[in-house]
């Protein structure tokens, strides 16, 4: 029943998440600033503590782990050097105390691994003191989308854990990853300070820098004349609308190569970006809603009725109104406002909202606008629930009928 099939791909794996590629393409003053940051760890001085953050997709991750395969090997070049890389994604983990769990057992023995609960923090915290300083040397830990943890002890405790005499052997740099614009601004000035030592903003890839992105890894991973520039240029367009994502536009490529394999093509056509296209954001809209909380899905009813009205980008305070009277028509009290904007926030990560910082000086202050970010329709059809349980909003009342109609 099945042979190889090696018509389309020459390594398909080029395409996968966990693919390092040898250059990072468009993050040129991203790296240097980085490199620059980075730079204490080789004079054998105490390192930085770094603070990354942008939407997903923009390199962070991939810039990282670049960045330190790099200094690891070229720290080995020096005696005086003991260098030690740990890398947690803390997506999952939501208290500082799971943080330090892990962290325990990444540096203990299988045997010696401590259970996530049933310790006083306190406890824990003395632990990974006592195994940092067993290791010794410098020690980068990085914190991968660090917004998950929801209070910030271990932000506070890890960086300042010489300088409080936690620890005497060893010297600790973190390196937090975030895709939340929203959290280093919550974070206590006490952590700021420290934590956000050296910040770096990635901003997101535009259509000439996804293109070039495309084109590198389609040399890696497609056979010679199975890609061509009208299907690299669509799958970068697709990916600069979506918040300039590049891991959405290699999705999309290595989607359309899997259509084009399955159909026995032998190249892939602009018909399989399109196919694949709709396939995924069907898949990754189902599966963001799927994981809401119900007010999530409220606010973002709420501001899909608002923006079928052409009234966005909107602000928080302008779409509370709304969310206020679909909860009170769901049976829910309304969440206080800044909840109602973690929501959004958490929208904004899935990739369902894009948000727009607006500074408007002394006067207005500094405020969010949001917007939809995703199809009207897809949205609407994994709504499906909260519309029949809050009732159809005048807005939506015209797509919903054709359904209807359709359906018939």
């Amino acid at each position: 029943m099945f042979e190889r099939d090696t018509d389309i791909y020459k390594n398909r794996d080029a395409l996968r998440e966990d693919y390092q590629p040898d250059e990072l393409v468009g993050r040129d003053e991203e790296i240097q600033k980085y490199r620059a940051a980075l730079q204490p760890v080789i004079n054998g001085e105490q390192p930085n503590n770094i603070f990354l953050y942008g939407k997903t997709g923009v390199g962070k991750t991939a810039a990282t782990r670049y960045l330190l395969s790099h200094l690891e090997e070229d720290a080995s070049q020096y005696d005086d050097l003991d260098l030690h890389l740990s890398f947690l994604n803390c997506d999952g983990l939501t208290s500082s105390y799971q943080v330090a769990t892990r962290l325990v057992n990444e540096f203990r023995d299988e045997r010696e691994q401590i259970s996530s609960t049933g310790y006083p923090r306190a406890t824990v915290y003395e632990m990974l003191w006592k195994e940092l300083d067993e290791i010794g040397g410098t020690n980068l830990i990085v914190l991968d989308e660090v917004d998950h943890v929801e209070d910030d002890s271990i932000l506070y405790q890890l960086p300042r854990a010489r300088a409080n005499s936690n620890i005497s052997e060893a010297n600790i740099g973190i390196i937090g990853i975030s895709n939340d614009f929203s959290f280093r601004d919550d974070l206590s000035p006490k952590v700021k300070s420290s934590l956000c030592e050296q910040e770096i903003h990635f901003p997101a890839y535009d259509a000439g820098d996804l293109q070039k992105i495309l084109e590198r890894r389609g040399q890696v991973a497609f056979r010679d004349g199975v890609l061509n520039n009208a299907v690299v240029r669509l799958c970068a367009a697709y990916g600069a609308k979506d918040a300039g994502d590049a891991r959405q536009s290699i999705d999309l490529l290595m989607k359309a190569g899997d259509l084009a394999r399955e159909e026995g093509a032998e190249t892939i056509r602009e018909s399989h970006v399109e196919t694949g296209r709709h396939d995924l954001e069907r898949g990754r809209i189902e599966e963001g809603i799927r994981g809401l909380t119900q007010h999530g899905h409220l606010v973002l009813y709420s501001l899909l009725t608002i923006h079928l009205q052409d009234e966005t980008p909107v602000r928080s305070r302008d779409i509370r109104p709304r969310y206020t009277n679909f909860a009170q028509r769901a049976g829910r009290d309304p969440l206080v406002p800044r909840r109602m904007r973690d929501h959004l926030s958490e929208l904004a990560m899935l990739g369902l909202v894009s948000v727009t910082e607006r500074n408007e000086g002394r006067r207005g202050g500094t405020y969010r606008e949001y917007t939809l970010s995703m199809n009207v329709d897809l949205i609407l059809s994994a709504l499906d629930e909260v519309v029949d349980e809050v009732g159809i909003h005048e807005s939506i009342h015209a797509l919903v009928t054709d359904d209807i109609s359709q359906d018939s």
